[in-house]
């Protein structure tokens, strides 16, 4: 029963819980494509509900790119949502332009009611890598390895510290020689998610790329969902670690939502070729579980989002997922 379509690719997800029923948000391509890395520039984002995290209706496209000329009329990319004070649901959402080959990453904001049908803000852009801090992340793509500048996947959240708001995303931090160590979480504040601040990265290292960020709150400590491919771990964190690199979910763990953060030991959930990519830890009344889509590499791509799997937290506080159990999301 895993969230499938027929004639679609879906990768990377997110979700939200309305007080009765479970949403989720994806990236979606058609299969008539062909190739699957076709699909990263032929995107759009669906909505499917569910009681239980397993069973899904799958309700159609929710957002996709703005007619040109747009700063998003090329692709719009993972994000997350949330609900504000007075019951109005906020989409933050990657763009990318055409003029630009969709080099050049941004971050967007759209609102809803209803939680499928979306209206941008304004044109949509809320964040660039524009201000005091911006010169803390890496601006332009690294010719020869990097095919992007990244500001992506941004995640959302109420600042546990006060009444605003905390904005974490995929990005690069400039002027480190080893393009995989230079891998960051981007950090942004809002006052009331309409007017952003970036701020300095909050984490950098370890892995060229951070993908899909999630922050979240458990038994007093903070974690920070992450996904990386195999080629893109640090030669450092090789060493430190003495594991072959394998591609999946990671995480970082804190005592606070602003840092110091530091990488887990081992790795949370990884193979070669992987198969869970892009996943989330939601929190369900049995429990912890993540979920992710079925990857399996370019000649094996599936392309679904796989069931709930419950994530256990030790007496360390380190997250660990029990493979063998099954776990609903009532």
């Amino acid at each position: 029963m895993v969230l499938a379509l027929d004639k679609q690719w879906v990768w990377d997800s997110w979700y939200a819980h309305d007080g009765e029923r479970w949403h989720a948000w994806f990236l979606k391509a058609d299969k008539s494509l062909g190739d699957p890395d076709l699909r990263h520039f032929n995107v759009s984002q669906g909505h499917a509900v569910s009681d239980d995290l397993i069973s899904w209706q799958h309700l159609g496209t929710s957002l996709a790119p703005a007619p040109a000329p747009a700063w998003d009329d090329l692709v719009t990319w993972t994000g997350s949502v949330l609900c504000d004070d007075d019951g109005l649901w906020h989409l933050f959402y990657t763009g990318g332009r055409q003029s630009e080959d969709g080099l050049y990453q941004r971050i967007g904001h759209a609102t809803s009611h209803d939680m499928h049908n979306w209206d941008r803000v304004g044109d949509g852009l809320c964040l660039d890598l524009t201000g005091p801090n911006a010169a803390q992340y890496e601006a332009e793509h690294m010719v020869g390895h990097w095919h992007d500048r990244a500001m992506r996947d941004p995640w959302v959240m109420r600042d546990p510290a006060g009444d605003g708001w905390l904005m974490y995303f995929t990005a690069r931090a400039p002027g480190i020689e080893e393009a995989n160590a230079a891998g960051a979480i981007g950090f942004a504040t809002s006052p009331d998610l309409i007017h952003w601040d970036l701020q300095p990265p909050v984490f950098v290292g370890g892995f060229g790329q951070l993908e899909v960020p999630q922050v979240f709150e458990e038994n007093g400590r903070w974690y920070c969902l992450f996904c990386t491919a195999a080629e893109h771990w640090s030669r450092a964190r090789i060493a430190e670690t003495g594991m072959t690199p394998v591609t999946g979910n990671h995480y970082l763990i804190a005592d606070d939502p602003r840092g110091p953060w530091r990488i887990a030991p081992g790795f949370l959930d990884g193979a070669n070729p992987c198969r869970r990519y892009a996943a989330r830890i939601l929190e369900t009344a049995e429990g912890l579980v993540i979920m992710g889509f079925d990857d399996n590499g370019h000649d094996h791509f599936v392309g679904q989002i796989r069931d709930p799997e419950p994530v256990l937290v030790d007496a360390e506080g380190y997250l660990h997922i029990d493979a063998d159990a099954e776990q609903g999301g009532k």
